[in-house]
């Protein structure tokens, strides 16, 4: 191992993706790949907000408010009191893509509506608001490193502040031109909140840092859901996700930047 490892636990997930419509429905899937049905990824309305709100959303708010939804009501926290994490590769595809069209045009007024929707943090706006909630949150955009840069901060936090850290990794594909340079199949979207405390005892264990130099990064052994993590920045989750679906301790090294991986150690509690 490369330095010290951060201890934290998995006390709730959530999870939407290609043929992946929630934790609950895709951990068989997981387990046993054969399962598994590529299909395009459906993200449920977030009924949490109110109608008008609801139709401005764009896509990645959404999927986000989804997957934090699924992780809360599974690990029993609170989410007015939870501190967040949300990480994106980029901001909200289509708003971005609505914004360049008019700067393109010749009136370029931008809508300010749009213009809101469109930043990275926007996902961590519409929670926070949504749940009345006041706890620290920060959001991170780092492109393929994304959903490395979002697990380090998130147990950095839950360590340093020793309280709950709720984690949301989230992708969605932009429309064309800008998918020809930034070509990303679907949606997919993460959530975990994690604990610096053992809440349960038979709450998963990770250790999260970072991994020794030359570390291999961890394959899924399924040829569709390896594709979906080379592709999508967020699903370089899904080793970890195989992990705990099978419920087996073991030891995955997790993409981060180019020259820097993670490591991060699962380890499940005796039968």
């Amino acid at each position: 191992m490369s330095g010290e490892l951060m201890t934290v636990y998995v006390r709730g997930i959530g999870l939407v993706g290609p043929g992946l419509t929630s934790w609950i429905d895709a951990a068989p899937a997981l387990r046993e790949p054969s399962a598994w049905i590529l299909q395009p990824t459906v993200v449920p309305a977030p009924m949490l907000l109110p109608p008008a709100e609801r139709r401005r959303a764009g896509a990645i708010v959404k999927l986000s408010l989804a997957v934090a939804e699924q992780a809360c009501a599974a690990s029993g926290a609170d989410p007015h009191t939870l501190t967040t994490v949300f990480s994106a590769s980029s901001g909200e595809p289509a708003n971005c893509h609505a914004m360049c069209e008019v700067l393109a045009s010749a009136e370029r007024l931008v809508s300010p509506t749009r213009f809101t929707n469109s930043v990275h943090n926007a996902g961590a706006g519409y929670w926070h608001i949504a749940q009345h909630a006041r706890a620290p949150s920060t959001s991170l955009c780092g492109f393929d490193a994304s959903l490395g840069a979002g697990l380090l901060e998130a147990a950095v936090q839950c360590v340093s502040a020793q309280q709950p850290v709720l984690l949301v990794a989230s992708d969605v594909p932009y429309l064309e031109p800008l998918h020809a340079v930034r070509p990303m199949p679907d949606a997919f979207g993460l959530g975990l909140v994690l604990d610096s405390v053992l809440p349960a005892a038979a709450a998963v264990r990770l250790r999260v840092g970072i991994a020794p130099p030359g570390a291999t990064p961890t394959r899924c052994d399924h040829a569709g859901l390896e594709a979906l993590r080379g592709v999508i920045p967020a699903a370089r989750s899904l080793p970890l996700l195989q992990a705990l679906a099978r419920g087996v301790s073991t030891e995955l090294v997790l993409e981060y930047l180019d020259s820097l991986s993670l490591t991060v150690q699962v380890d499940f509690p005796p039968a």
